[in-house]
């Protein structure tokens, strides 16, 4: 169904690609082929670039702001990223984009994005919104924050929030101990307050460049249908929004990543793409905000 049309009402998305600096750049990164389980999230950057536009890029709440007046890039996709050779062009593509971006936002394909992302930014902190510790040893979208602690990503230098029970291992949790990650679980963030997590996080990286990684199976399953690996008792979707807008407007975050939704498998509404999508406004919001 056509969207409507109000020139007095402007619409997200149907960005240019440009040449000269932007606020915020999208890179779409269509991993999917070393999941853990099956999924279609190769086919995700292209339904999120589709669901911005159902949105306008205006803040109405606490100040009026037409994000609008911003510029943001799309600089397309990546070719292949499921390989060392498709890494190594992430790699090269993101370096090239973070020199003239505030913020690059890698659309994800699987969470095994968030390694080549976070290096080609030259990323020397982590935060993550997942539930999982993304610890285990191999290459597959389970294992990008063990490949970055190998490759020399310092584990105090990483913090990790909306961790669930029964999402992971004794073995990976005692891990991320070791490595002197900074856990916040789902109920810690529940009984703190958001504000009070994006505190402590953006504390702990200080003024470190910062890969932000935004796994959207972090939320509850009933707003993230289309993550495979949602559960029950995750994040409600307003959490997560202001969690990625208060973390996007640190400064020094200068690249993000937002996965693991699958939007062949998404319920009939598109509900976890738009939340995605509305993950992409919150990050040009943090920005605004800086």
């Amino acid at each position: 169904m056509a969207l409507s049309h109000d020139p007095l009402w402007p619409r997200a998305g149907s960005w240019p690609l440009e040449s000269h600096h932007s606020a915020l750049t999208l890179l779409g990164v269509p991993a999917h082929l070393t999941s853990l389980s099956p999924t279609g999230a190769h086919t995700t950057p292209a339904a999120i670039r589709e669901a911005l536009q159902r949105y306008s890029p205006a803040l109405v709440t606490d100040v009026l702001a037409d994000l609008g007046s911003l510029l943001v890039s799309d600089a397309g996709d990546i070719t292949d990223p499921d390989s060392s050779e498709g890494e190594a062009r992430t790699r090269a593509r993101v370096a090239e984009l973070a020199a003239r971006t505030d913020l690059l936002v890698a659309l994800g394909g699987d969470n095994s994005v968030t390694y080549a992302t976070a290096q080609g930014s030259g990323a020397e902190a982590l935060i993550t919104l997942d539930a999982h510790h993304d610890l285990r040893d191999g290459v597959s979208n389970g294992s990008p924050v063990q490949r970055l602690v190998e490759a020399g990503l310092v584990g105090t230098q990483i913090v990790q929030i909306g961790i669930a029970d029964f999402a992971n291992s004794v073995a990976y949790a005692q891990r991320a101990r070791d490595y002197g990650i900074t856990v916040i679980g789902v109920d810690e963030v529940r009984r703190r307050g958001v504000d009070d997590v994006i505190a402590e996080a953006r504390d702990i990286v200080g003024s470190a460049r910062t890969h932000l990684d935004v796994d959207v199976d972090v939320c509850d399953r009933s707003v993230a249908p289309g993550c495979p690996a949602s559960m029950p008792g995750g994040l409600a979707a307003w959490e997560l929004r202001a969690l990625v807008r208060g973390l996007s407007a640190h400064p020094t975050v200068v690249s993000a990543d937002i996965t693991e939704v699958d939007a062949t498998a998404d319920a009939p509404d598109g509900r976890t793409v738009r939340l995605a999508a509305l993950c992409v406004l919150e990050m040009l919001a943090g920005v605004a905000l800086r």
